[in-house]
């Protein structure tokens, strides 16, 4: 079985996520609070706080200091999903770590060229 690598935050938000979607939380309804789905995922209540962040900016829940965060609407709505021009939370870090990767492997390939031209001289005077 494969073995998901996203970030806790990130599966917890997709399981609160699904639930909305299958009706286990439905429109106007409170979810559990923070204390009892940290519980529930073994986790700290500060990672339970980053799941619900991502639902929020997805427009799926609201939440009203000391009420609690309640479900706005559902995935299937006709605007769910992120707005044109806009990407989720896991698109955005999976971008930021795509681009670091990007230029490790420019500053390698500098240090391979480098490298070749020192041990192939024959190499470094065609380049000249």
């Amino acid at each position: 079985m494969a073995t998901d690598r996203r970030r806790p935050y990130l599966r917890i938000a997709e399981d609160i996520r699904r639930d909305i979607s299958s009706g286990r939380y439905a429109v106007g309804e409170r979810l559990p609070v923070t204390r009892e789905l940290a519980e529930r995922y073994g986790v700290a209540m500060m990672t339970i706080g980053n799941a619900l962040a991502v639902l929020r900016d997805e427009g799926l829940i609201e939440t009203r200091q000391g009420a609690g965060s309640f479900v706005s609407r559902t995935p299937d709505d006709e605007t769910a999903g992120p707005a044109p021009g806009e990407h989720s939370e896991e698109f955005r870090i999976i971008s930021e770590q795509l681009s670091e990767i990007r230029q490790h492997m420019n500053k390698l390939t500098v240090r391979l060229d480098e490298l070749d031209a020192r041990t192939r001289p024959d190499q470094a005077e065609k380049r000249s």
